[in-house]
């Protein structure tokens, strides 16, 4: 089949990410083998093909050089077979979801990572949810607790994560403000949010107070950020990151939790878990028209490297897809 290789490390994806024939991946009893119609790209992505921060290497994805041959996640496609321990998927179904390597033809995934695609999405469009639409589900529900009639303030409202994020909060009623660049101001609009605040011209913590901050796509100082909390608020910090090897930025994020047990604001992060639970939840709001994948750019499987590219230069408004 034909595949993204990477045989080693590297932070420049014109460097590392190479397309070859290889061979088919090997199904177990617990796999679904999935014909791969199109996949995404995240800051993730970039991640996982760097190699960076190091802790990522010692969490699975291999020390010294790349454990999967390429490094794609989110995915949509149609089911070639499944293991002899697989239930409640077919060959022929249409599914999409989060496996290793799914920058190939085809991909070796765990069932339990698995849902049915949206029926109203195309495969380009479902492919774009998986990781960026798991993580603002989870920022947005089950760690900023928002509820109706919540203020809430999303930094990097634009990007992968951050335009579902909008989306997701106003489904639970929430009063949505999104802090973008000048170019994504009107973007950001389309996607519901309720008032839009353009960084370059206007800081957002310079008067009002949010019951909610998420801070997808910055890296303001947890005392800038506390400053727009209201008294009891809740701070998510789901992204933020320097060009630390070791922590990447992850050093907020534990400042964050640990100051957290001596104020009234709830301040942390979390690591976003991949299900197929909240896969179909993602698709009940996708399917009763409460959200829908943004998509900035689709490139063909061989221009994966300059998809990456395009994201590292910061002029994305939404999704960047990979057909394949």
């Amino acid at each position: 089949m034909l595949s993204v290789v990477q045989e080693e490390y590297g932070a420049a994806p014109e460097q590392v990410l190479g397309l070859d024939r290889v061979h088919m991946p090997a199904l177990g009893e617990e796999d679904v083998l999935v014909c791969v119609r199109a996949a995404s790209v995240d800051r993730g992505t970039w991640h996982v093909m760097a190699g960076l921060p190091y802790p990522i290497r010692v969490a699975g994805f291999g020390v010294r050089r790349p454990k999967y041959p390429n490094p794609g996640r989110s995915f949509a496609g149609v089911v070639e077979a499944v293991g002899a321990g697989v239930t409640g998927l077919e060959e022929g179904a249409e599914v999409y979801g989060i496996a290793d390597a799914s920058f190939a033809e085809y991909v070796r995934a765990r069932a339990d990572k698995l849902a049915p695609k949206p029926a109203k999405l195309s495969f380009e469009q479902a492919a774009a949810v998986p990781v960026s639409g798991l993580a603002a589900l989870q920022a947005v529900r089950d760690h900023g607790n928002v509820e109706a009639g919540d203020s809430v303030l999303i930094v990097g409202a634009s990007g992968g994560v951050g335009s579902f994020a909008v989306q997701i909060a106003k489904a639970f009623g929430a009063e949505v403000t999104g802090v973008c660049s000048t170019a994504k101001v009107d973007a950001v609009r389309a996607l519901g949010a309720d008032r839009v605040i353009d960084y370059t011209r206007e800081d957002f913590a310079g008067g009002r107070r949010y019951d909610v901050i998420l801070d997808i796509g910055g890296n303001r100082r947890l005392s800038h950020l506390r400053g727009a909390l209201t008294a009891r608020g809740t701070l998510v910090i789901v992204g933020g990151e320097t060009q630390g090897r070791w922590l990447g930025g992850t050093d907020r994020q534990l400042r964050a939790l640990l100051l957290s047990a001596f104020v009234a604001q709830k301040l942390g992060t979390f690591i976003a878990s991949e299900n197929a639970e909240d896969l179909m939840v993602l698709r009940e709001l996708i399917e009763s028209g409460a959200i829908a994948p943004a998509i900035d750019r689709i490139y063909p499987l061989r221009e994966v490297a300059a998809a990456i590219r395009y994201l590292l230069d910061g002029h994305a408004q939404g999704k960047i897809v990979i057909t394949v």
